[in-house]
């Protein structure tokens, strides 16, 4: 196992000399060879090595057993030891999800936090069974590419030294170094889908290949090569069609297709959208003859006049703030900074909104006067943006809208009262940047 690890260590420069790292350890096999495995290469690194350990608040008495296994082994070894219990079945109730994911969310963020407190990677024991499985279990459900990528070796400052380990060498160190470990009963039941995998798919595999995970392995790595160069290609792509209000549909439609498809579900992402294969496919058609398509309750894909973007589907948190002096908000991902010297104001009130309807514009030096819609539609601004565009207004006269910049009566007030306002970004949409 040792060789495996250290190989994967080197290969994807998981650990620095004088670093530090928090092994996720359970009490299984698998975290117990990876903390011992950690300990053993101490000084060869100059690591300082930590463990965590999430009680799960399931299994009762041996939950509580795992805990004190796991403490009795870091103090054998005298690493510091972090524990936390939380009760995964009533928060999953509370939060709708599965307490399978529950307890992982719940993992993580303990981890990620203690990482933060002790500056230190985190080193979870994931290994190549576990990397089969994964591929298994997103392949039925109609995985992408980056799916079929399994388990990435090393995400951030996530790190998995035994990821080409299989897990009979995982057992076989534990052996051969006198390594006790708990089962977590969890596993011996077919409860879960993994479980169901690992029990009843992966034996049959095995069969046809006996070294069935070293060949998952070299898929995976080979399809992880392919959709990190998608994402390359993706992202020129999508520099490539940017445009003051979203992207040029006829830009990215360009490009071959699954390129295109990297390039959406980089977008979708950015917004926490989920992405499925029906949602690619309305997005395609859309960016051929326009349109508009509900991704969630908060978000639909338009696109219009040649212009695509991902757009609120419905306006919150709208904001009425009076510019007295100076003033500095938030709207939507920007950072709205404002003052107006208040010293020749004629008791006029002036608020920063969104449109409104009756909301006109004049454009400096034509002398023409415009609903605001219109003008907006104008500069391809799509329909279901419009109504989210922030403006300053004397009542119906929009003195500034970001779209637009200054009118002729903003113009006057930038003159006479030292009217500024700016944006943390220029752009008015920028859809890469998430909510």
């Amino acid at each position: 196992m040792t060789p495996k690890a250290l190989a994967a260590c080197e290969k994807y420069n998981m650990l620095e000399n004088g670093g530090a790292v928090v092994a996720a350890l359970s009490g299984g096999a698998d975290s117990t060879a990876l903390l011992h495995f950690l300990y053993s290469v101490k000084e060869k690194y100059n690591l300082t090595v930590y463990a965590a350990h999430l009680n799960h608040g399931i299994r009762g008495e041996e939950a509580d057993r795992d805990e004190s296994f796991c403490k009795i082994l870091c103090g054998k070894y005298n690493i510091p030891f972090y524990s936390k219990t939380v009760d995964i079945p009533a928060l999953a109730r509370q939060r709708q999800l599965s307490e399978e994911l529950c307890g992982r969310e719940e993992r993580y963020a303990f981890l990620e936090s203690l990482a933060d407190e002790l500056n230190a990677k985190i080193a979870t024991a994931h290994n190549a069974d576990d990397n089969a499985e994964t591929l298994i279990f997103n392949l039925t459900r109609g995985s992408s590419l980056r799916g079929a990528a399994g388990i990435p070796p090393k995400r951030g400052r996530i790190i998995r030294p035994l990821i080409g380990v299989t897990r009979a060498e995982i057992e076989e160190y534990c052996r051969q170094n006198g390594l006790d470990f708990v089962t977590d009963s969890t596993n011996l039941g077919d409860d879960y889908s993994r479980n169901k995998i690992r029990h009843r798919v992966i034996p049959v595999l095995r069969e046809l290949n006996p070294s069935f995970e070293a060949a998952v392995m070299r898929f995976t790595n080979s399809a992880a090569e392919t959709a990190d160069y998608l994402d390359i290609q993706a992202r020129s792509a999508l520099k490539n069609a940017e445009s003051d209000c979203g992207y040029r549909a006829d830009s990215l439609m360009s490009n071959h297709a699954a390129v295109l498809n990297t390039a959406i579900n980089i977008l979708l992402k950015k917004y926490n959208i989920q992405t499925d294969y029906k949602k690619l496919v309305l997005i395609s058609d859309i960016l051929k003859s326009g349109g508009a398509v509900e991704l969630n309750r908060s978000f639909t894909a338009v696109c219009r006049r040649n212009v695509f973007c991902i757009a609120e589907s419905v306006l919150s948190d709208e904001p009425e703030i009076e510019l007295n002096g100076s003033v500095s908000f938030h709207f939507k991902g920007k950072r709205v900074t404002a003052s107006i010297n208040n010293s020749e104001k004629e008791n006029k009130t002036l608020v920063f909104r969104t449109r409104r309807e009756g909301d006109v514009f004049s454009f400096q030096k034509r002398n023409i006067t415009k609903p605001l819609g219109k003008a907006l539609r104008e500069i391809n601004v799509p329909s279901q943006l419009r109504g989210s565009v922030l403006c300053l207004c004397e009542g119906a006269a929009v003195l500034w809208c970001e779209a637009l910049g200054y009118s002729e009566q903003g113009k006057k007030y930038v003159k006479s009262q030292k009217l500024t306002i700016e944006l943390s970004e220029e752009r008015c949409y920028d859809v890469t940047q998430g909510r």
